[in-house]
This record gives C-alpha cells, sequence and structure tokens, in this order.
C-alpha cells in the first residue's frame, strides 16, 4: 500500500485537538448524567423513597447540594471547550487550514465523507455553546424549554461525531494517509 503523508499537524493544532478531544467525553458524561440517572427528580423520587421526615422542598435542596459538583465540572469543561473550539477557528482562518468541502461536484466520495464531518463537527460543537450559554445566562427565558431540548441533543450528537471520527480515522490509515493518527499524537 502507497503511504503518501503530506499532512503535518503542528504542534497548536494537536494540542488544540486533544484539549477537545478530552473536553467533549467530559460534557457528555456529565450531561449524561445529569439527564439520567442522576437527574434532579430521580434523586428527589429516592430520596423521598427512604424517608417520609423531610418536605419536597428540603429533597430538592439536598438533590440539588448532590448534583452541583458535577455541574460544575460541567461548566468548566464547557468553558475550555468553547476557549479551544474558538482557537480553533481562529487558527484554521489565520494559518488557511481547510477541509474538504463536502458539496463540490467532482469531489471523491472518502473527502465528500470527511468533509460532512468537519462540518457536522463544527456544527454540533456550535449549537452546543449557543444553546448552553443561552441556558447558563438565562437569553431568550420564553423559549427555555426548547433550547434545552436542543442542548440536550448532545447526548446523541456526540456518540454519531465519535463513531464517524473513528471510522474516518480507520479510513484514512487503509489509504494513502496512513501513519495520520501518529501525525496527530506525536506530531512528525
Amino acid at each position: 500500500m502507497k503511504t503518501d503523508i503530506k499532512i503535518q499537524f503542528t504542534l497548536i493544532h494537536r494540542i488544540l485537538h486533544w484539549i477537545m478531544a478530552f473536553a467533549m467525553p467530559v460534557l457528555f458524561i456529565t450531561g449524561f448524567l445529569r439527564i439520567y440517572w442522576m437527574n434532579k427528580k430521580h434523586i428527589i423520587g429516592i430520596i423521598e423513597s427512604k424517608t417520609d421526615l423531610l418536605a419536597k422542598e428540603q429533597s430538592m435542596e439536598i438533590a440539588k447540594s448532590i448534583l452541583e459538583p458535577m455541574w460544575q465540572w460541567h461548566e468548566v469543561f464547557a468553558h475550555i471547550m468553547i476557549f479551544s473550539f474558538l482557537a480553533r477557528i481562529i487558527y484554521m482562518l489565520a494559518k488557511g487550514i481547510r477541509f474538504p468541502n463536502p458539496f463540490q461536484r467532482n469531489q471523491p466520495l472518502k473527502e465528500r465523507l470527511q468533509g460532512f464531518t468537519y462540518v457536522y463537527f463544527y456544527l454540533f460543537v456550535f449549537i452546543s455553546a449557543v444553546t448552553g450559554i443561552c441556558i447558563r445566562q438565562g437569553f431568550f427565558p420564553q423559549w427555555k424549554e426548547n433550547i434545552e431540548a436542543v442542548h440536550k441533543w448532545g447526548v446523541y450528537w456526540f456518540p454519531i461525531f465519535i463513531l464517524l471520527h473513528f471510522v474516518g480515522i480507520v479510513i484514512a490509515e487503509l489509504s494513502s494517509k496512513k501513519g495520520v493518527t501518529s501525525k496527530m499524537i506525536g506530531g512528525d
């Protein structure tokens, strides 16, 4: 198989990639827990099933206290993700880094899929960041429920992106871009 590695990832590019690669699972896990296993209603239900000595308001305060540290992690990593995402966009614009245009007619299927994955990623992160900021800052209170619903879709978008990303890595490693993974990890 021909190895034609012309891809170079600078240290800044790799650092931004790995910061985002670490932040995304933390955001996913904390969001997933908040929506499913550790949601406020579920915790309140557990507290109320174990004792009838507490008022509903007390159970709610206990649930909030249990969730607060996890939610602080979510917010910290949301800030890390947003700043690294913006830095990556600025860096790509400054360096002239482009990904394949998936809408170009004569684009090979492999590059078209790569381009769609990039579009999916940037759109996913942008929507998640904007909706998260709106929730945190209380913007558009009349649309709060809809904004929260869109933000929670990240629990489904993230696994789809990870799957697409790893499929892309396998395809790249099996094609003329063999070694692209080691270049992203260790550089040249």
